[in-house]
């Protein structure tokens, strides 16, 4: 399991809690994307948990790609540091379709937590941190750590595009914290639209990765008598 954080110390060690006494989480990753409070600290009093600091902000898909690349586990997983009532069980929901062979890609939606939480999530239900998928889609995407916010959306475009077999499991109670309760009203509404213009962006790079290359073709001139 790899969390990446960037200054969750109010949040992180409740993540935690749930995810170290999860039953199918062999490992658990923390990647501290540059934090300057106490996330690496807080994640460090846990016993058996592994934290990497990134010496700067490489934002979510950095992070995430950090983590993959300290362990050798055929399935990652993932979740965010920012959940509130999240529970092991919960952890565990998102694992055990991948370690049945039901599908490639499992990914946990929230319902019956908080409201916009919930709201969001309808709207939007692809785009969860919370997710395990095997290793080898993962790496299938050689930019996956360039594109910060718009990693679950590259996640997904690359599996469809390739037929990979996608599950969706509701993970009941669960909420995401919002970066305005986090930062503010105005810093969080600024967070908010640079998240959003880094999904577009990685949204049209995986349609320009996509489009065909047109063929050119020389025209021959005619030839003089």
């Amino acid at each position: 399991m790899i969390i990446p954080a960037y200054n969750e110390e109010q949040r992180i060690g409740a993540v935690l809690q749930a995810v170290t006494k999860s039953k199918l989480a062999d490992e658990v990753i923390v990647v501290s994307d540059a934090s300057h409070d106490r996330t690496a600290t807080i994640a460090r009093s846990f016993e058996g948990v592994k934290v990497i600091e990134l010496a700067f902000n490489a934002g979510k898909g950095g992070a995430m790609a950090a983590g993959g690349a300290a362990t050798d586990a055929e399935i990652l997983a993932f979740t965010d540091a920012d959940l509130l009532d999240l529970r092991p069980d919960h952890i565990d929901q998102i694992i055990r379709p991948i370690l049945g062979g039901v599908c490639d890609m499992c990914i946990g939606v929230f319902r019956g937590g908080k409201f916009w939480s919930e709201t969001a999530q309808r709207i939007s239900p692809y785009i969860s941190g919370q997710r395990a998928l095997r290793r080898e889609i993962f790496e299938a995407i050689p930019f996956i750590g360039e594109i910060r916010f718009g990693v679950e959306v590259t996640l997904n475009t690359y599996a469809k595009r390739n037929k990979a077999r996608v599950l969706r499991v509701v993970l009941q109670g669960v909420s995401n914290t919002f970066k305005e309760s986090k930062m503010g009203l105005v810093k969080g509404v600024q967070a908010r639209g640079k998240m959003y213009a880094e999904i577009g962006r990685a949204l049209v790079r995986m349609r320009r990765k996509n489009k065909p290359k047109k063929r050119v073709t020389k025209r021959q001139g005619k030839k003089k008598p």
